[in-house]
Parts: structure tokens; C-alpha cells; sequence
């Protein structure tokens, strides 16, 4: 198959890709078809002869991977068995198969996942002593994780942990195991104490390209350095640079360089995405970022587009609704699929309000990068407990909140009832009532399967009374009891259709919801309260919406009907798909028609913890916001909110200053398109405006 490659690239893509000896740095800028010139550079190697064997491609992701060989199988129309694209940590499991006697492990290794990883830390821990009601294995491992990958040093802090780290890497040996963590930093110590072994691969893999690079860490580049030959070539944008937090380093660009003078590069700066307005805002915004290759992304299409639109809602009430209402109203008047909207925000616990005006809304949506508010288990829990209360034979949600918490009806309890129901072709909860009322197997239908039944139980003298109630001793009867004295008692009091909201306070309370958190969250009483402010979170939401004026029916089945929605699995669109709500790390590399950037206050863009955990975060922050804008093809809203409720109280708001840096002629405030008032409206937009006008930044905001 001849591939026109002057046919189908541009004139910056073309030289990226028939640039193919010596070192080259491609910066790829969003919506730039960085895809598009890996996968038409591999294909240009091999139509010049370059062995398959030869190339390796490394990127982040199975999914990526995948996409990018198959590309590459579909644009030369060959199998291609031989090409090595695959992720770091694969690539590291393949040298490690091959090499790993080298460094006096067997070749036949286990690769311990993070909950093998934890459970082994766990024993040395107890081993060595450590209080395990206190011990928290999973900040243990985080901590482990940045010593082995060299993101962090020892610290005098840690030094009760230093003993522990040492026994944990013995025990893997002992075990003949590596962590996660080992199968880029084994690699490296190979390479490091046996030359010859990185030379035999530096001349196997003669031309490396590698993908996201902004998105390597220093243990990644290490990696690369040590196995790659002159023939490297780096493909990334500094400008998308987002996850210091995991050990990304974007000045992994100077290293590189550093390390290969002499090398080439190409900038691809034409953006097929966005509208020359998104990109001009784009541009300014990430102008001010110091430590950064300059770029400029342009629009080929030449269309300017339509401004940003600012809205400034009254409260996160307000702004989930004008979100929903808008996407109803935009899909309507563009005839858009759902799937072509996307709802950004800057951390999960802002989805909760959205998630509720979406399904008011009747707006199907998706979460990614989080758990939907509705999915959280706690959540869950209560819900399914309002759920039996409603429908007494929904043994779905019985069965999950039976022994939740826990009250002694085991498994084997369970599996006594489930033979009852089945003899009486009932629901479990029948089953449970039959066993109450003292003879479950003198029920009509029933006789023969007590036949059944009692011929299992052995003939050593069961007192009669256990007999007929299926094999169950008094204290399970008694256990089951008290579970159904528990739900006729709230059937009773939810079917009142008033005040709702209490009564799952109450409710909450009665089965101690709070002391079976903090039993199973020992090791962590942060997780636990966070998982009981999430019941907070829901009664409040139910309070809210028993409450409101409009709600003409606020009873307890109107309530679950509408929860329902939220995960009915045929609630997507088959054609238009579903909304997508994500977080602005989670929507790096995709785009959508038309993005709402939600919460664009200071405080949450940039957020105020990141910047307090240290120097530098700001332009981190900077290139999320960054990220979060290029999402946008045509049409971009962004929300700040006048007020917001924070730690059960009511705060004045003020907006992002990266508002500040986007040209206020790239702006249009839009807040009479609402039905906030202008007055509200204006004295948001009036504090945005009167930081354009002086140019200074809002008070007490660090300087970038």
C-alpha cells in the first residue's frame, strides 16, 4: 500500500515524520494530530526498510497502545507482528522475563498488585512490631513508592518507616515477587550493572519514539536514556504537563537536551480542534507560565468562533442547573449527541450538585475520572436500605444491607433462608418472615422441601423448634428478628410522605452506620468521616428536595424513582451517548463540541491545596486550566459562582485569576441569558472586570 504522505500531513507533520535519524523533539501541541504523526512515522520507517524488530513505540496506557498499533496495521495494511508498541511498565515486564537472573531473581517472578503490596507491608509491619490499629499501609506504600522511584528522599520524619522498607524489599525477595514500582526501576538497575545487557537492547530497539513524554517521570527517563541509541525520538507538550502529584516531570524536555545534542525539532502548532477564539485564550493564558517552550496553536480553519461565555450563577444550585438547562437547550437548538458535551471540574466533590440537575434535568450522563455521588458505597448502603423499605421483595438490595452493618445473619444463615425461598417460591424477605413467625416449612408449596430440607440436617436430636424454622438456631432467628422489627418500624414511618430527610437521619443513627465506618476504616479516621459526611451530603439533598415548592409529590417511591435514573443501565441514548462528567485530569486527550468549565473560582482554579503543598504548583494549575480550555472544538462556558457552600457554611466567591488572563474581548458576560438576577450577575462580573482594568490579582493570591 503507497502511503501520500505530502498528501496527507501538514508541512510541520511531514517533517516530524520523515525526520527519522538522530535524536527529535516533536512538541505537539493540543489538537495537533500528535496521533496522526507517531502513527504515520512508524509507517514511513518501515516503507523505508527499517526492520519492525527495530522500532519501539512507549506510551502511557493499554488503550493507547492498542489505538496506536492498530493505526499503524491500518495505515501500511500489514500484520506487523513484529513492532514493539507498548506501555513503560509492559516493556519493563518483557526485559525482566528475558533478564532477570542477572539480578539473582528466578525467571519465573510474581508481580504483586497494590492490595499484594499492602498486605505484604502489613505482615512486616506486625512482624516488626508496629501498632496495626494505627498503621495505615496504604500511606505506607505511597511513601515506599516515592523512595523506590526516587521522587522523594528520606526524611527524618520517616525514619520509624526506614527499618520496615528494608524488611519489605528482603520479603519480596524471599517471595521471588516485584511491585509496580520495580518494573521500571529493575530494568534500570540492569542496565546500570550490566552494560553489555543495555548495549544488546540499545542495538535491538535502534529507533525509540515515545509518546506523552511531558508525562514521564525521572525514573522513566533514566529508562530511556540507558536503552535508547542517537535514534530517539520524544513527542509531547510541556504545556499539558498535569501530574506532578504521580511523579510526572515536565523538565524531563531539558534532560533530553541535555543528553542528545544536537538533536532536531519540529512544533506542531496548528490546531484542528478549536476555534481561533478558544486558542487566542488558550495562548494568553498559558503565556504566563515561565518555565514552558514557547508555542502558539492556530486554527487552519481561520474561523474566530464565538466567545467564551462567562455565567455567574448565584450558588452551586444555581450553576448545576444552568448547566443542565443549557445542555438541554444547546443539544435542541444544534441538534448535538450527548456525547459531544463534556462538564469539567477541578476536584470529584463537585459533582454531586451537577449529578442532581442533570437528573431533575432528565440529562444522561457518564462519570469518569471518580464515583458517582450515587455510587459511593456508603451512599449505596442507605439507599438500598430505602429501597427494601419501599419494596419489601427486593432481595437485591436486602441481600446487601443484611449484614450491613454487621448483625450476626452470616453466610450461612443465607443460605438456610435462600432454601426456605426457594421451597416457597418467595422472596428472601418472605423467607425471613416465615422463619419470625416460627414454622417456614408448613407454608402452603412447601412440604416438599422440608422433606428435603430436614432430610440434610443431621438425625443427632435438633430440638424441634430449630427444625421447623429451617435449621436455624434461636439467635439467628432472633438476629433476623430484630433486622425485620428494624424495616417495618421505618416502612411505617417513610410511607408518612413528611419529612423524609429526618427520618434517614434517624435511620442512619439506628443501625449505627458511624460505627461500622470507623470499624472498617481502623486505619484511617479521615476516610471514615469523609464517608459520613457523605451521608450528610444525601440527607441534606433529600431535605432540599422534600422542601421544594415545585416537588408536588415528595414521597419516599417518587424519591427513589428518581435516584433510579442515575444508574438505570438503559439510560443511555444509543445514538447521542451519554454527558460527559469528568474531572479536567480525567479529560486530558479528549475533546468534546461543547465544554462547560464549572467552579472557575480562586480556591478551586487554581485549587488552594495545591498551591500551599508547594513552589511551582501554580503554573501546574495554570496548565490544568490550560488543558480544561483546549477540551473545547466550538463553544466554551465557564462558571463562577457569587457564593458556595464550604465546610457547612456560606462563602463569597471570587473568580479564577486565570479569568484574568484571557483578553476580555475573548469574553462575553452572559449572566442576562439566566434567570440569576443582573444584579447578581453584575457584581460578579464587576469584580472580573475590575481586575482587568487594574491588572492587578485578587488579594493574597500568589504570583506566578
Amino acid at each position: 500500500m503507497k502511503i501520500d504522505y505530502e498528501g496527507k500531513l501538514n508541512p510541520e507533520q511531514y517533517a516530524a515524520v520523515t525526520n527519522v535519524e538522530g535524536p527529535l523533539l516533536i512538541i505537539a501541541g493540543a489538537g495537533s494530530g500528535k496521533t496522526t504523526v507517531i502513527t504515520y512515522r512508524m509507517a514511513y520507517m518501515i516503507d523505508k526498510g527499517i526492520p519492525q524488530h527495530s522500532i519501539l513505540a512507549l506510551t502511557f496506557t493499554n488503550k493507547a497502545a492498542r489505538e496506536m498499533a492498530d493505526r499503524v496495521r491500518s495505515v501500511t495494511g500489514r500484520k506487523l507482528r513484529d513492532l514493539t508498541v507498548s506501555t513503560f511498565h509492559a516493556f519493563g515486564v518483557k526485559i525482566l522475563r528475558k533478564e532477570i537472573a542477572a539480578l539473582g531473581y528466578k525467571d519465573n517472578f510474581s508481580i504483586y498488585d497494590e492490595a499484594d503490596k499492602n498486605q505484604l507491608i502489613k505482615d512486616c509491619a506486625r512482624e516488626q512490631g508496629f501498632r496495626m490499629e494505627s498503621f495505615d499501609a496504604y500511606k505506607v506504600g505511597t511513601l515506599f513508592s516515592q523512595i523506590r522511584s526516587e521522587q522523594r528522599p528520606w526524611s527524618k520524619a520517616d525514619d520509624a518507616y526506614r527499618g520496615l522498607y528494608d524488611e519489605y524489599r528482603r520479603s519480596l525477595r524471599i517471595f521471588n515477587a516485584v511491585d509496580f514500582d520495580d518494573l521500571i526501576v529493575l530494568p534500570i538497575e540492569l542496565f546500570e550493572l550490566h552494560p553489555e545487557v543495555a548495549e544488546r537492547y540499545r542495538d535491538t530497539f535502534r529507533y525509540v519514539m515515545i509518546d506523552e513524554f511531558q508525562d514521564t517521570s525521572l525514573m522513566q527517563y533514566r529508562f530511556i536514556r540507558l536503552m535508547s541509541s542517537r535514534n530517539l525520538c520524544i513527542v509531547g507538550d510541556d504545556d499539558q504537563s498535569i501530574y506532578s502529584w504521580r511523579g510526572a516531570n515536565f523538565e524531563n524536555f531539558g534532560l533530553f537536551e541535555r543528553d542528545f545534542p544536537g538533536f532536531s525539532e519540529v512544533k506542531l502548532e496548528r490546531n484542528y480542534r478549536s476555534t481561533a477564539t478558544i486558542l487566542d485564550a488558550a495562548n494568553a493564558i498559558i503565556a504566563n507560565n515561565e518555565n514552558r517552550k514557547e508555542k502558539a496553536l492556530w486554527s487552519p480553519a481561520g474561523k474566530d468562533g464565538t466567545p467564551i461565555e462567562l455565567y455567574t450563577p448565584e450558588d452551586e444550585g444555581k450553576e448545576a442547573e444552568f448547566i443542565a438547562r443549557m445542555i438541554k437547550e444547546i443539544k435542541l437548538k444544534d441538534h448535538l449527541p450527548w456525547g459531544e458535551f463534556g462538564i469539567l471540574i477541578r476536584t470529584n466533590n463537585l459533582t454531586r450538585r451537577i449529578e442532581e440537575a442533570l437528573l431533575a434535568e432528565q440529562v444522561p450522563y457518564r462519570i469518569s475520572g471518580g464515583t458517582s455521588f450515587y455510587g459511593r458505597k456508603e451512599v449505596k448502603d442507605v439507599i438500598s436500605y430505602l429501597r427494601v423499605i419501599a419494596n419489601p421483595d427486593d432481595d437485591v438490595n436486602l441481600l446487601r444491607i443484611v449484614n450491613t452493618p454487621r448483625r450476626g445473619i452470616g453466610k450461612t444463615t443465607l443460605e438456610k433462608l435462600n432454601a426456605i425461598a426457594r421451597a416457597h417460591d418467595s422472596s428472601l424477605r418472605t423467607a425471613m418472615e416465615l422463619v419470625r413467625a416460627g414454622d417456614p416449612l408448613d407454608a402452603e408449596g412447601g412440604a416438599d422441601a422440608a422433606f428435603a430440607l430436614r432430610a440434610e440436617e443431621p438425625t443427632s436430636g435438633l430440638a424441634s423448634r430449630e427444625d421447623a424454622r429451617g435449621g436455624l438456631s434461636e439467635k439467628a432467628v432472633a438476629d433476623i428478628g430484630v433486622f425485620l422489627d428494624l424495616l417495618d418500624e421505618y416502612r411505617e414511618e417513610l410511607l408518612g410522605k413528611k419529612k423524609i430527610a429526618a427520618k434517614v437521619r434517624q435511620l442512619v443513627d439506628a443501625i449505627d452506620y458511624w460505627g461500622y465506618l470507623v470499624e472498617e476504616n481502623k486505619q484511617s479516621d479521615k476516610a471514615a468521616k469523609w464517608k459520613f459526611h457523605n451521608l450528610e451530603i444525601l440527607v441534606k439533598s433529600i431535605e432540599e428536595w422534600e422542601s421544594n415548592p415545585d416537588n408536588l409529590s415528595p414521597g419516599i417511591f417518587e424519591w427513589l424513582n428518581r435516584v433510579s435514573l442515575i444508574t438505570r443501565d438503559d439510560l443511555e441514548d444509543e445514538e447521542g451517548g451519554e454527558v460527559n462528567l469528568m474531572t479536567i485530569h480525567a479529560a486530558k486527550g479528549l475533546e468534546f463540541e461543547v465544554v462547560f468549565i464549572a467552579g472557575c473560582e480562586d480556591g478551586i482554579i487554581p485549587h488552594a491545596r495545591s498551591l500551599e503543598e508547594g513552589e511551582g504548583n501554580l503554573e501546574e494549575e495554570r496548565r490544568l486550566f490550560y488543558v480544561a480550555v483546549t477540551r473545547a472544538r466550538r463553544r466554551l462556558l465557564v462558571s463562577s459562582c457569587l457564593r458556595r457552600r464550604k465546610q457547612n457554611q456560606t462563602i463569597d466567591c471570587v473568580p479564577s485569576p486565570f479569568l484574568q488572563e484571557i483578553p476580555p474581548e475573548l469574553l462575553q458576560n452572559c449572566v442576562g441569558e439566566s434567570e440569576f438576577t443582573e444584579e447578581e450577575g453584575a457584581a460578579q462580573f464587576g469584580k472580573l472586570m475590575a481586575m482587568f482594568d487594574s491588572g492587578e490579582e485578587p488579594e493574597g493570591e500568589p504570583r506566578g
